[in-house]
């Protein structure tokens, strides 16, 4: 511990040994969050009945980044159309990315379905209940695996999510802001030492619940904090301080327009590559330049007869502002067709080449009915543009 005029604080590098923690303060500190969890805590959520790895699993995947209300009817729901892991694993991409659409973060859905698919196939339709073998599944780190067997089966594992990290820095004024790695490597120790083998499954929970309830990233509430009698942060009124905030950086801007091609009260989707943005989902054609939009609707034989902007937006993402004008346009079919003008018979690889290539686009290209839409997965800008249509 260091003293630093009359601030105490844990130096990042002096946490990461859990020495500094006796025994005797560790079941202290988690026999007074164990008594506020039986007294206060959350316990009528709908993943915490008839609980089970999988249960858990899809709601720990649903609340990162998440907040509890918004995730409830979106786990009912999902949880209707996947009861097991058998029926998410033989669902299509689709269907899965459908029953996401509106809680964004759209890669932690693939990653379950890819999850759900190993374990069908390896592990026999049973959740592992090994850590390490938890962690090698696509989409769940460390404090994720941990919270999933330590809140299904009572296995001793600590967590470590936002929640828990905002209790701790402020509870032993560790430095540090959640990117950091070396903020995460020094709560490690901490989280561990803590962790109760007896009654994990209510301490963990509770932490999350503290984190999320009490001890608050603005204004906590300390006065009904059950650990607040030792907490530095109160002691120092350093509350606003811990953890530290991630240094602020310019967030990149771009634009381009969203074509909406529309025919027969159909409009023309595109399946975005599994990577990047929007990732697997079905979106509108982009366009960065109104100049370019004659010859992208000539590669899907479409000539334009009409068009009108819709209302321009911003989308934000993690790492950069998305300025987007929708393009609605009214359109017909064309007997153009780009090969008819090539004069010489092309050979015979050339042309596997073009017909894999129109394969390859008729997976990714289809037309869908405005109203009801199919059960697909739909970016958040591609419903926003929808919606404006339907309202018209």
């Amino acid at each position: 511990m260091i003293v630093s005029g009359d601030v105490i604080r844990y130096t990042v590098a002096a946490m990461t040994e859990s020495t500094h923690i006796s025994t005797q303060s560790a079941q202290l500190f988690s026999n007074q969050i164990l008594t506020w969890y039986h007294a206060q805590g959350r316990k009528h959520l709908p993943w915490q009945q008839n609980k089970t790895p999988y249960r858990v699993w899809i709601s720990e995947i649903m609340l990162q980044q998440t907040q509890v209300a918004t995730v409830i009817p979106f786990y009912l729901r999902f949880m209707e159309s996947f009861p097991t892991i058998a029926d998410l694993a033989n669902a299509d991409e689709d269907v899965v990315l459908h029953h996401w659409t509106g809680l964004g973060y759209y890669a932690r859905a693939r990653n379950l379905h890819k999850a759900a698919k190993i374990i069908a196939e390896q592990y026999k339709g049973e959740f592992p209940n090994d850590i390490d073998q938890v962690i090698a599944l696509p989409g769940i780190g460390r404090s994720t695996a941990g919270a999933i067997l330590s809140l299904s089966l009572k296995q001793p594992h600590a967590i470590l999510d936002g929640n828990v990290k905002r209790v701790l820095a402020r509870y032993y004024l560790v430095e540090g802001h959640n990117a950091q790695a070396k903020f995460e490597k020094a709560l490690w120790p901490i989280a561990e030492k803590l962790t109760p083998n007896k009654g994990v499954e209510f301490y963990n929970q509770a932490m999350m619940d503290i984190g999320a309830t009490v001890c608050t990233r603005t204004k906590p509430s300390c006065d009904i904090c059950p650990v607040s009698e030792n907490c530095l942060a109160l002691a120092t009124e350093q509350q606003s301080l811990f953890p530290q905030k991630k240094p602020k950086k310019k967030i990149p801007e771009k634009s381009a327009y969203l074509l909406v091609p529309r025919k027969d009260n159909k409009v023309l989707l595109e399946k975005r590559p599994p990577s990047g943005i929007w990732g697997g989902l079905w979106c509108f054609l982009e366009s960065q330049s109104l100049e370019e939009i004659p010859a992208l609707l000539a590669q899907h034989q479409l000539r334009e007869t009409s068009r009108e902007q819709l209302t321009a937006f911003r989308h934000t993402f993690s790492h950069y502002h998305f300025d987007i004008t929708p393009i609605l346009i009214d359109c017909q079919h064309t007997a153009d067709d780009p090969a008819s003008f090539i004069e010489e018979k092309p050979n015979a690889q050339y042309q596997a080449n073009i017909d894999e290539a129109n394969e390859t686009r008729q997976k990714n290209i289809d037309w869908f009915n405005l109203n009801p839409m199919n059960e697909i997965g739909l970016a958040a800008s591609t419903c926003k543009i929808i919606e404006e249509i339907n309202s018209q």
